[in-house]
């Protein structure tokens, strides 16, 4: 009897080697060969799911923000606003080595869309989850706090970009920015919003 084999989760595994082989070696290293060794799998089997390298890499940057999004989904939330917001935000940060990875292989990937232009509209699409994400965080806490005066645009940019280096900075430097100086550089940025 032939083996039954889950497409979808042979296509996961391929996607999880890519981001172990650029965590190891690089983005530059994500040969046919190499990925298909790191995910057990012969070269002509690999090429069957993904016939070209940016549709590997397409589906691989998919499956991050998929993997977010199911996180996020996943969570509840039974603290204050803000409290709520930072567990959300949290899900976008390489606090775990699951994350690192996934956060390790956007970045790659993030570089590698500037000169790949099948990248490019699904570098932008999830470019965008990340901002209106932050805009709902600062829109929630300002309504919840019934709070007047506050540029809601300009607070969302700085949430972005406190979000996205903070992201960075954890993968560029570990041994500097803990989880803990995370929590509380994003727990008093949350604060000036309450």
């Amino acid at each position: 009897m032939p083996k039954i084999v889950d497409h979808e989760k042979q296509k996961e595994k391929i996607a999880e080697a890519v981001w172990n082989v650029i965590h190891r070696d690089g983005l530059e290293q994500c040969t046919v060969r190499n990925v298909a060794k790191e995910a057990g799998l012969s070269a002509g089997s690999m090429r069957h799911y993904f016939p070209h390298q940016s549709e590997l890499f397409i589906y691989s940057m998919r499956l991050v923000a998929n993997r977010v999004k199911t996180r996020i989904e996943n969570m509840t939330f039974n603290g204050t606003p803000a409290e709520n917001v930072k567990q959300l935000l949290f899900q976008l940060m390489p606090l775990d080595e699951e994350r690192k990875l996934e956060m390790e292989a956007w970045y790659a990937f993030t570089a590698k869309s500037l000169s790949d232009p099948e990248l490019k509209p699904l570098r932008k699409e999830m470019n965008e989850g990340i901002y209106s994400a932050c805009k709902s965080a600062v829109e929630m806490l300002v309504k919840t706090e019934k709070k007047t005066g506050i540029d809601v645009l300009k607070e969302t940019e700085h949430l972005y970009a406190l979000v996205d280096g903070l992201a960075l900075h954890l993968i560029m430097a570990p041994e500097r920015l803990t989880a803990e100086r995370i929590d509380t550089v994003l727990a008093g940025y949350l604060r000036s919003l309450e």
